[in-house]
């Protein structure tokens, strides 16, 4: 159990298709497995119920970003994990909603390289982007800024799902959250 039932939130940044919301979904599992309120705040979920009708600008996606960092630090600060899934493009905005928490905040990198994005990317969206089809595509595009020290990195063209979210529990437990 998390040392004074203290709630934190678990903010996966990436490209898309890095794998966040996967390894959001299996994390999730084992800390309500070990008896932690957690829930998990997707970055394509949280456009449709929160930011509905913004677009892709730099602005809008500030916009979202700080929406759902107001919820993971509602959330958090009430004892529950909060867990975000969202590509979260911008450094400067991921370390503004990190200052606003008032409780831990973790960041986590899934990073994989564009040549495994672009293969496991099914929907063929990559190859798109490349192309020019896809204009604002994160990482194509569009900036991504990577964390220059994220809390644990994780690389998800490199190792198993199961070894990821291994090396994010491990870390949440050195660190007295779990």
């Amino acid at each position: 159990m998390p040392q004074n039932n203290q709630g934190f939130t678990l903010w996966f940044t990436g490209l898309p298709g890095a794998g966040k919301s996967t390894l959001a979904e299996v994390v999730h599992g084992e800390l309500v497995k070990r008896g932690l309120r957690a829930e998990i705040l997707d970055g394509d979920r949280a456009r449709m119920d929160l930011s509905k009708g913004l677009g892709f600008s730099k602005e809008d996606r500030d916009t979202h970003i700080r929406r759902i960092g107001f919820v993971a630090r509602l959330l958090s600060r009430n004892g529950i994990v909060a867990i975000v899934a969202a590509i979260s493009p911008y450094r400067e905005i991921r370390d503004e909603v990190r200052r606003a928490h008032q409780a831990p905040f973790i960041e986590v990198f899934a990073d994989c390289s564009l040549e495994e994005l672009a293969r496991r990317d099914k929907k063929g969206l990559y190859a798109k982007a490349l192309r020019g089809e896809i204009q604002n595509f994160t990482g194509i595009s569009d900036p991504y800024e990577p964390p220059l020290a994220p809390d644990v990195h994780v690389r998800t063209d490199a190792e198993t799902i199961s070894e990821s979210c291994d090396a994010i529990v491990r870390w949440l437990g050195g660190h007295g959250l779990i």
